[in-house]
């Protein structure tokens, strides 16, 4: 799913650079974050799965939102999460609970499909 969004984000972007960083509940697993320079642009993906509950979601959503906010000039962190079997109960609340714009960063999610 990563590859398939920096080649869709390449083709509408100039600069799409990757930054690799291992969130404490990543484990061995360190999952990059797609950098739009010029734009001033996080773009992180998440995919649902058996066992990883929305809370956790939420958790590990914060979690990218704290680093980005403290390793990044102001911007945007554009948090995708591809739930193709519904396991997100409510997204439009989650994308509402998640979104934050404090200290010149904004934080946007988008849940999908619905």
């Amino acid at each position: 799913m990563q590859d398939l969004l920096r080649a869709l984000l390449k083709m509408e972007f100039d600069d799409v650079g990757v930054e690799e960083w291992t969130p404490s509940y990543a484990g061995n697993t360190a999952l990059p974050a797609l950098l739009l320079s010029g734009e001033h642009i996080t773009v992180v993906a998440k995919k649902t799965r058996p066992g990883l509950t929305t809370k956790e979601l939420a958790e590990r959503i914060a979690a990218d939102a704290a680093f980005h906010a403290a390793h990044r000039q102001p911007g945007i962190l554009f948090c995708f999460v591809y739930d193709p079997e519904g396991r997100v109960g409510s997204p439009k609340q989650l994308e509402t609970e998640l979104a934050d714009a404090g200290n010149g960063y904004t934080v946007e999610i988008l849940v999908a499909p619905r």
